[in-house]
């Protein structure tokens, strides 16, 4: 396993005999996090964050225990499909699962369709600690240059100021232009309207 790189840096990691469980995909490794493929003891802690009213407090509503696996049965399968997707995230010196943050095919219709966007969620007991900004940053920077994606994007309602922080901590850019109702939200929902970033920024126009 390759030594921990510089914070904000990303290692590939190659597993060993001892880490099969990771050999479908790639696993990234920051100073303090690993991002690697799902595992089954991840799904009841995943379960129980989904279930959490405060960590799902800019979604419609938390998820069941079924729709919880679902969701990482997608994730699994985003992975096998185009070799990058929402991580499981571990913190050895403090969690061996935090939650996920990573890459994510942006699965509606929208002016600026087909995208990219990063994306993460962690359980409440392990906010505070920068590590959503760590792993965020190994996965745009591998989307960019292992993938070689020209652009990735993020989202959220503007009233998610804790997620829009880590954008602009990513060094990503707001485009108020590209500002958009999210098509899954019903018309009239305090959370139809979204706030959009680029990273890279967009170019200006002639």
């Amino acid at each position: 396993m390759a030594d921990a790189p510089e914070n904000g840096q990303y290692a590939l990691v190659y597993p060993d005999r001892d880490l099969a469980s990771d050999a479908r995909g790639p696993t990234l490794r920051t100073q303090r996090l690993v991002l690697r493929r799902w595992r089954a003891e991840d799904l009841a802690p995943f379960a129980e964050l989904n279930a959490d009213p405060d960590v799902m407090a800019h979604m419609q509503k938390t998820m069941s225990r079924e729709e919880s696996d679902a969701f990482v049965a997608r994730i699994e399968e985003e992975f096998d499909d185009c070799g990058f997707g929402l991580w499981a995230v571990e913190a050895p010196n403090h969690s061996p699962f935090i939650g996920f943050v990573g890459l994510h095919r942006v699965p509606f219709d929208a002016p600026f369709t087909p995208a990219v966007e990063v994306g993460w969620r962690l359980a409440r007991e392990h906010w505070g600690y920068g590590f959503v900004t760590e792993a965020a940053r190994s996965a745009v920077r591998y989307g960019l240059e292992e993938v070689g994606l020209d652009e990735i994007v993020s989202f959220t309602n503007p009233d998610n100021v804790r997620s829009w922080k880590v954008m602009e901590r990513l060094g990503m850019i707001r485009d108020p232009a590209s500002d958009f109702e999210h098509p899954n939200v019903p018309t009239g929902h305090w959370l139809r309207p979204h706030i959009f970033y680029r990273f890279p920024p967009a170019a200006p126009s002639p």
